[in-house]
């Protein structure tokens, strides 16, 4: 999917330039030509990069830094006229990512861009990744790996030991049922009955809590059913 980016300027043929450039290298490119117009299409739209001009009618380049970190982390760019330092400094204080000097040639500007949202997106990457990583105290589960570690220690899991786990500590606070835990893991055919859940939250527990029989981590609401407890007591 293309990345979409958003030119705010006032200055007519400077938009239509980078408009123009970026649309060649496959960008979506919408405009803006005052700081209010820029505000509300951020607020109303996902844009991956911003290019941000300084001198703006209504708001300055800087107002709109300001007022757009209050709802939205997008990558900014300052577009700025003047090769006085202050603004610049100024425009990373408020939170701009970089910022590019007029006169300014268009292949500088994309390679800015470029190298914006590469770094943004292995950021992102890197979050979906930590998703999959649960540590609660000095318990960790990697789910993508299917790796679980007590105090660094690797535990080792059966596959319904893991899957059980698995499925509680996602949706840690959650109580299940022993028959929705039988149905969930072992499967609607399954021909055992409830014990068979009982049977295996009692080994995971063995192998996971410090002491089985005062649990940290998989409780037990009598009379409903197990779940997990995202922080210890």
């Amino acid at each position: 999917m293309a990345a979409k980016v958003l030119v705010v300027d006032d200055e007519r043929i400077i938009v239509k330039g980078l408009r123009y450039s970026l649309q060649q290298e496959g960008y979506e490119v919408e405009c803006a030509y005052d700081g209010e117009d820029a505000v509300n299409a951020i607020r109303e739209k996902h844009f991956d990069i911003v290019l941000l001009d300084v001198m703006l009618p209504k708001l300055s380049g800087f107002e709109v830094l300001q007022q757009v970190r209050e709802f939205s982390d997008v990558p900014i760019i300052m577009l700025t006229a003047k090769g006085d330092d202050m603004d610049k400094i100024l425009g990373l204080d408020y939170g701009a990512d970089d910022y590019v000097t007029k006169p300014f040639n268009p292949l500088e500007v994309k390679g800015r861009i470029k190298a914006i949202i590469r770094r943004t997106s292995r950021s992102r990457q890197a979050e979906v990744m930590n998703e999959n990583i649960i540590e609660v105290g000095d318990l960790r589960m990697d789910m993508d790996n299917r790796r679980v570690t007590l105090a660094d220690k690797e535990i080792n899991l059966t596959s319904k030991e893991f899957e059980l786990l698995e499925l509680l500590a996602t949706h840690a606070g959650k109580v299940y049922s022993r028959t929705t835990l039988l149905q969930m893991v072992w499967g609607k055919d399954y021909p055992g009955d409830v014990r068979t859940v009982d049977v295996h939250i009692r080994r995971l527990r063995e192998k996971i809590e410090h002491n089985a029989s005062e649990p940290r981590y998989v409780q037990t609401k009598w009379g409903v059913g197990y779940y997990f407890r995202s922080h210890e007591r």
